[in-house]
């Protein structure tokens, strides 16, 4: 009988675990993708003048961690949300020298923004936002 009972309770604790990590995992959620490619859109015509250069930069790391956290990446900061999302992104290298610019812009007063490194920071983004299914 005492064996019967500790399989039940060794199958049962299974059973509970299987369901918990199922209900802890990461699960995307379906986004609204006219709202974010609106807010692309947003982002992309500030790109005109230098200062909206640095701002779309901003923006748009700003959209791709919103895109992030909707999506149920877990992380207390961008850049854990990036490691647990590195998997669902097709060049995560471009989307982490997104970020390390855009870090750059904000954390460095004296940072110069090229308009190329600018290009290749939004195509990191945007490549990102559409392999997370906002774009």
């Amino acid at each position: 009988m005492t064996i019967v009972f500790l399989i039940i309770v060794i199958v049962f604790g299974l059973i509970v675990l299987f369901f918990l990590t199922r209900l802890v995992s990461h699960k995307p959620h379906r986004l609204n993708q006219q709202h974010y490619q609106k807010r692309w859109l947003e982002i992309l015509a500030r790109v005109k003048t230098y200062d909206g250069m640095i701002l779309a930069v901003i923006d748009a790391d700003k959209l791709f961690d919103e895109v992030l956290k909707k999506q149920n990446y877990k992380g207390k900061t961008m850049g854990e949300r990036l490691v647990a999302a590195q998997h669902d992104i097709s060049d995560n290298d471009s989307v982490w020298y997104a970020h390390k610019l855009r870090n750059r812009l904000v954390h460095e007063p004296t940072m110069r923004l090229r308009k190329n490194e600018a290009k290749n920071a939004l195509a990191g983004f945007r490549q990102g936002l559409k392999d997370l299914g906002a774009l």
